[in-house]
């Protein structure tokens, strides 16, 4: 197969800076198109992956999976796209296609297992999937995403990880209007909870540990803010809500939270993977027929429908752009939470 080197930034080893290198991207194949990236999400997976942090990382490794840009070639059999439009491209670029979860547009449960935009196996190239991190990517139509004209580039990339992966169980769980919806953590995700569960009518509540995020939630369009810490705040919504998205990416109890859960109300997990500590308290689960569940991403069908949402109630996430050269310091300050909310890379400063 033909290819073509394109520049990129990547690192060799879990304990190496990214720096710049050169990778293949392949030709368009007659389905494929091929977007110049303008803009690229920076998401804590990305630094995860190129630090080894949950294991199975393939070197070199080239994060990235909030992709926008412009299409620059398209296959020969391509319907959806035309040179020139805007495309995305998240966390996926292909899947079996042909299982029960592919079939209901669920492809980031694929039972045969889906491909990453980085660290997946490349079936073209061999070897793994290259991401964001870079000048171009190839992609099959079917995972690429139309992006609203409305809605500022600058700002739109975040929505393809974290706008999803905080979209997909709201609309699972049937969040509407009057739903009674509280996010634990203000982060990336957390504040795209916020602004996407607003944007379906529900009454939102952020629980964080700090006072300091109170005003912050509250500019966002929160509804209240309650102070997990605080014993006699968190008495107060006994039993409040429908819905709770935690969003906290590191090992933390989620028992108290459970009995500020309605009758039949779900705790969903979107932020942490990996082995929790404290063990499930019970009783209030089964004294309410309350939930604990996980959620990742979202389909390309529901990623698509997030998109046009966002464009039609003009949401976008909080970003501090920086340059491609700036990655490793984007990175540090994310471990200290020093981001309001999402960074994301200007690509043009990779091509200097």
């Amino acid at each position: 197969m033909n290819t073509s080197s394109v520049k990129a930034f990547g690192t060799e080893a879990k304990d190496k800076d990214l720096q710049l290198m050169q990778i293949e991207r392949r030709e368009v194949t007659p389905t494929d198109i091929e977007i110049d990236i303008l803009y690229c999400g920076v998401c804590h997976s990305d630094l995860h992956t190129a630090r080894n942090d949950w294991g199975g990382t393939k070197y070199p490794s080239v994060p990235g999976h909030e992709i926008i840009g412009r299409i620059t070639k398209v296959g020969s059999a391509v319907t959806k796209f035309k040179v020139g439009d805007l495309a995305g491209v998240g966390c996926l670029v292909d899947s079996c296609r042909e299982c029960e979860s592919c079939k209901q547009n669920l492809e980031q449960y694929c039972l045969n297992g889906s491909t990453g935009t980085y660290n997946g196996k490349d079936p073209f190239l061999g070897g793994h999937t290259f991401g964001g991190y870079s000048e171009k990517v190839v992609v099959d139509e079917a995972f690429g995403l139309h992006i609203p004209e409305n809605l500022d580039l600058k700002a739109v990339a975040p929505l393809l990880c974290a706008g999803v992966t905080t979209w997909s169980p709201l609309k699972h769980w049937d969040v509407k209007e009057g739903s009674k919806v509280a996010v634990v953590g203000l982060g990336g995700l957390g504040h795209m909870a916020i602004k996407l569960a607003k944007g379906l009518g529900a009454n939102v509540t952020l629980f964080s540990r700090s006072p300091d995020k109170i005003q912050d939630a509250l500019d966002l369009g929160a509804d209240a803010v309650v102070i997990s810490t605080y014993e006699n705040e968190m008495k107060a919504v006994k039993g409040k809500f429908d819905l709770i998205i935690d969003t906290v990416p590191y090992d933390h109890d989620i028992n108290p939270y459970i009995s500020t859960l309605n009758i039949s109300g779900t705790l969903v997990l979107v932020g942490y993977i990996g082995k929790m500590e404290d063990a499930l308290f019970t009783p209030p689960m089964i004294g309410g027929r309350r939930s604990v569940a996980g959620s990742v991403i979202g389909g390309i069908k529901e990623t698509q429908e997030m998109l046009d949402f966002c464009g039609e109630k003009n949401i976008l996430p909080e970003i501090e752009m920086i340059n491609m050269q700036n990655i490793n310091e984007a990175y540090e300050r994310m471990l200290k939470s020093d981001v309001r909310y999402r960074f994301v890379i200007d690509m043009q400063s990779l091509k200097k």
